[in-house]
């Protein structure tokens, strides 16, 4: 198990990530399709060379999962509840196909559950990096996560 107890994080501790993703026409693809979002910028070469970014633009929401995916190995991989909720998500540069992108997260919120002895809430950074180190997405999740068992 790779994920870490309630017990076992401290406010402000940041991670990096060692897995990175490099964007293909397929993932962009498959995700714009199969969450049924007919949006040309994402799917219409032809279109998407005719506006400001001059090519197709990545699914923003293909983008968050990713943001997510990418940080679950370090963070809540076993020891995950549930995840309670996603705030403040922000796209702050694009994402286009062939951008390698990684992710860091810090710990900005710890709290005994109430309702559950057995866990606590953390709330997490994450910010998703591309190769030319700007910030494509960026948001908080808070996470019911497992107590050590005793």
């Amino acid at each position: 198990m790779a994920g870490r107890y309630f017990e076992d994080w401290k406010i402000g501790d940041c991670l990096v990530h060692e897995i990175r993703r490099t964007v293909t026409e397929t993932d962009n693809l498959l995700f714009t399709t199969l969450s049924h979002n007919p949006q040309p910028l994402h799917l219409d070469a032809e279109y998407a060379a005719g506006t400001e970014f001059g090519r197709i633009v990545v699914n923003g929401t293909f983008t968050f999962a990713l943001t997510i995916g990418l940080s679950v190995g370090d963070t809540t991989l076993g020891t995950l509840v549930a995840n309670l909720g996603y705030d403040k998500v922000t796209m702050p540069k694009p994402v286009f196909i062939g951008d390698t992108l990684h992710t860091e997260t810090e710990t900005v919120e710890l709290r005994p559950s109430k309702s559950r002895p057995e866990a606590g809430i953390v709330t997490f950074r994450h910010t998703t990096i591309n190769q030319r180190d700007e910030a494509v997405c960026q948001c908080l999740r808070t996470a019911l996560i497992k107590r050590k068992p005793r």
